[in-house]
């Protein structure tokens, strides 16, 4: 059995290797009675950089390839540079250090609590308790998810005198807003809490939930105020399914579902993440329905939000958000399961790195991603049209301008798409689940699809300026009915590939970019984008299925009469 260095000789051995001492000095290090030795700034990097290096590369391959995407077609393409280049340049630092802490905090303090409490309560209390649980953990989840960030951001882009509504929403009434949204990701997170327990079709649930989204988006495209805030409705379940959201919802969901013995099926964990995508959907629209503008200072709104963003505020937003969450999942342990918690000085220490991960996350996400994706789409119509910010504009032939502007957006969707980890871990479980059948290549390849697909739509509808319910209400129908042909196995995995392709950096550039190409061509509203890339891969994957179940259909067939 191989004996456990302790951390203190560790250091040494660290110290002695790449100080390159002598064998005399590094004898009397280790002879020395207090055992006391100086570790210089150089053996600190040598300790720390085979943790950290791994988990800033990893953030690092997220967010630079877009952002380098943009920066290049600017340059290259649209032959703009890139305004106060140093800011954005720093606030792309800022949003890699901010996830590295971020995601390291979350597995070290919220998903070991999130974890045992899944796996504790549904034995210690009863199902109504549960549920109640569950519906919380939802609404605070929400508050603390990096992406919802950026819809607060969104706000001050948003134009007051074209949109008051979306404004209001979005700057008044932004904390309602996150709470509705929250209270959606509760109620779904319940109704799937409750399909574990009863393995429940997903097919019915879809139906009950997709028709209210479509009622109301029907309702809202007829009234002129309120048809603003559609796009803001469907871009918000793209939004509530981050890192934060889907693991903890999750693992208390399948904790509930192996307490009462149905743990060990094979849809265990699908399905949570469909309705917590759907639900916020009706519930800002129904927000809007009793929400009336109210129209305010344009100058307030900047002075206002310049506020906002500087260090501290951000630290203690970061603080409001993570810090109720840790609170709840505490007492639930204290009063509720009774089980004491274990590694308290590294959950407190996971907590602290969550806090000031979502700080400078947000802080970089103002000045980063947003701003990039900001500049990017109000640069973009000047390759098809005359935009004031771009003398030489329009850049190319009217055609051929949109064109490049529709072929930058699919590969955009494309390209982060596949960058996406949890893609490829939803491509690995398919792959075991249908026992090769569905390869977790050819989903990645039809979900990649889709969502680019579906961001290029979304850049011709702004240039365009057509409602978003054209697209979303017959689409959304055309799924439901590929839904009901649809084998069970498919279902889950399709409507659930929407929400792995909407991670913390895809959502906030995406997002920006449609809000400023919606200013420059002086749309009603940039919202949309989102909702498309998340409307085409649920139906090319659902199509993916069909051909796969034909094929093998097919090929059992020849081998009976062959």
């Amino acid at each position: 059995m191989a004996r456990k260095i302790p951390f203190a000789d560790y250091t040494e051995q660290v110290a002695i290797k790449h100080r390159r001492l002598s064998f005399n000095d590094a004898a009397k290090i280790w002879s020395s009675s207090d055992r006391k030795i100086q570790i210089r700034p150089g053996d600190v990097y040598h300790i720390l950089q085979p943790y950290i290096t791994p988990r800033f590369l990893e953030q690092f391959k997220a967010v630079v390839p877009l952002a380098l995407y943009l920066v290049l077609f600017q340059l290259l393409f649209l032959r703009q540079g890139i305004e106060g280049s140093w800011a954005v340049t720093g606030g792309l630092l800022a949003v890699i250090l901010g996830l590295m802490l971020f995601m390291e905090g979350l597995k070290l303090g919220l998903m070991p609590l999130g974890g045992s409490m899944g796996e504790s309560l549904p034995t210690h209390s009863p199902l109504a308790i549960v549920l109640g649980v569950v519906f919380l953990l939802g609404i605070g989840v929400t508050f603390a998810e990096p992406a919802i960030g950026a819809l607060k951001t969104a706000g001050s882009i948003v134009s007051p005198e074209r949109t008051p509504l979306l404004f209001d929403l979005l700057n008044r009434h932004s904390q309602t807003l996150v709470l509705i949204v929250g209270m959606g990701v509760g109620l779904a997170a319940v109704l799937g809490t409750l399909r574990f327990v009863y393995n429940w079709s997903l097919k019915p649930l879809i139906y009950a939930s997709v028709l209210p989204c479509l009622v109301l988006t029907g309702y809202a495209h007829f009234d002129e105020q309120r048809a603003d805030i559609i796009g803001l409705a469907w871009d918000s379940g793209a939004v509530t399914t981050g890192p934060v959201t889907v693991p903890l919802v999750l693992a208390l969901g399948i904790g509930v579902a192996r307490a009462v013995g149905r743990g060990s099926s094979s849809l265990s964990g699908f399905g949570i993440v469909t309705l917590a995508s759907l639900f916020p959907i009706s519930g800002v629209l129904l927000l809007g329905l009793f929400v009336e503008p109210v129209s305010t200072p344009l100058g307030h709104a900047a002075e206002a939000r310049w506020f906002e963003l500087s260090p501290v505020n951000e630290l203690l937003a970061a603080l409001r958000a993570i810090v109720p969450l840790v609170l709840f999942l505490l007492l639930v342990m204290k009063f509720i399961v009774k089980k004491q918690i274990r590694h308290r000085g590294l959950i407190a220490y996971g907590v602290l790195l969550c806090v000031l991960g979502l700080g400078v996350f947000n802080l970089g996400l103002s000045y980063g991603l947003a701003e990039l994706g900001n500049q990017s789409g109000g640069v973009l119509p000047a390759a098809f049209a005359q935009v004031r910010a771009v003398p030489t504009s329009p850049i190319y032939h009217y055609s051929l301008g949109i064109l490049i502007v529709v072929f930058f957006a699919w590969f955009l969707g494309f390209g982060a798409t596949l960058a996406e980890p949890a893609l490829n871990a939803l491509g690995l479980t398919v792959e075991t689940l249908t026992n090769g059948a569905f390869p977790k290549r050819l989903l990645m390849w039809a979900v990649a699809f889709g969502v680019a697909c579906g961001i290029a739509l979304g850049v011709v509808k702004l240039i365009y300026a057509l409602p978003l319910s054209y697209f979303l209400i017959p689409g959304y129908l055309i799924l439901v009915l590929l839904t009901v042909f649809s084998t069970e196995e498919f279902v889950n995995v399709a409507w659930d590939s929407a929400g792995v392709t909407t991670g913390p950096i895809t959502v906030p550039l995406v997002l920006a970019m449609g809000l400023g190409l919606g200013e420059t061509v002086l749309a009603r509203e940039g919202f949309g984008v989102l909702a498309l890339a998340s409307l085409f891969p649920i139906g090319s994957v659902l199509t993916c299925g069909l051909y796969i179940r034909w094929r093998t259909a097919r090929s059992q067939e020849v081998f009976v009469h062959g």
